[in-house]
């Protein structure tokens, strides 16, 4: 097994290599007032970029990989970093209690796209933006008000993301962010609270909910299509069109609730990378959870031949399904 692994793993990276030349890049961390053994750099976008340590207070943890995009790293499953080929950062960081104080240094790249994540995670704070829309429920705040601040951290987080002095790539990645917490209030909250608090959608006081996603594009760069939360955006997003066209035609719709149905109804939806990201999602997922992985075994093979694009998502898929 772990021979299998190793071959995996020297596979794609083989591919990567010859395909895209990669960069250095690294990420440092002093870390202060923590109170577990051992301290963690994960990268949400592949299981290759990780590091772990053991915890020693003001002791300089670094880590250097290679990289050909931008990538998303969490320190510790709680501070979120950017990083692209060829950056340096340092994160200084300090637990005190609940808060955690941020610092940044390195190259100027790095430092400011870091600073405009932070930016925005500051502004949430700000208006009291809740991020679980079930902690929403609980609190019984109201669809219309939901939507009402979601419009508003839209307005205002599109203001930080034009004025930064972040690359684009970083900008795409924290719009992609922004408008899965948006748009999923939009598109989700009403229907969630509709079924908890026993509100019917028509009586929330939004407006007509089959029109509330009206004049909306979704996102093709790149750093979107690498984005988890957008991927979860996205399939909400063609489940929602799906059940307004078949309103539309007078036909029920039963949102799909299984691997199989998830595939077939985003693989007719979309096309290009937008289609090949959901479906690698949908089946890293699944193999991830580890449970029933033979139910992959067909889709992943009609993913490769009709569907994949990414050389890096085939490769993630191959390993995991070693």
């Amino acid at each position: 097994m772990k021979k299998n692994l190793l071959l995996a793993l020297v596979a794609i990276i083989s591919v990567f290599n010859t395909s895209v030349a990669q960069q250095k890049t690294t990420l440092s961390a002093q870390i202060y007032g923590y109170q577990r053994d051992m301290v963690y750099f994960d990268c949400v976008q592949t299981p290759l970029i990780a590091q772990e340590f053991h915890t020693n207070e003001g002791e300089e943890h670094l880590y250097s990989f290679e990289c050909d995009n931008l990538v998303y790293l969490t320190i510790n499953g709680r501070t979120a970093v950017l990083l692209e080929p060829g950056d340096s950062l340092h994160v200084d960081i300090t637990y005190e209690g609940k808060n955690v104080k941020v610092d940044y240094s390195g190259s100027e790249r790095a430092v400011n796209n870091n600073r405009l994540l932070k930016s925005i995670e500051t502004l949430k704070r700000t208006l009291s933006y809740k991020s679980q829309l079930l902690g929403c429920v609980a609190l019984d705040i109201k669809p219309k008000s939901r939507i009402d601040d979601s419009r508003k951290l839209l307005e205002r987080a599109r203001a930080l993301i034009g004025r930064s002095s972040a690359s684009e790539e970083a900008k795409n990645y924290v719009a992609a962010i922004i408008e899965y917490d948006a748009y999923m209030s939009f598109i989700e909250y009403p229907v969630m609270y509709q079924s908890v608090r026993g509100l019917a959608v028509e009586e929330q006081e939004i407006g007509d909910y089959w029109n509330i996603m009206e004049g909306y594009v979704t996102r093709t760069d790149a750093q979107s299509l690498s984005c988890p939360e957008y991927a979860s955006l996205l399939m909400r997003y063609c489940f929602y069109m799906n059940e307004k066209a078949a309103r539309e035609k007078g036909a029920s719709y039963r949102m799909p609730a299984v691997l199989e149905e998830m595939y077939s109804e985003v693989a007719a939806f979309y096309t290009g990378e937008q289609r090949d990201f959901l479906l690698y999602t949908l089946l890293r997922n699944f193999i991830m959870n580890g449970k029933e992985i033979e139910r992959a075994d067909a889709l992943y093979k009609e993913y490769i031949e009709k569907y994949n694009v990414s050389a890096f998502n085939r490769g993630i898929l191959e390993m995991l399904l070693q």
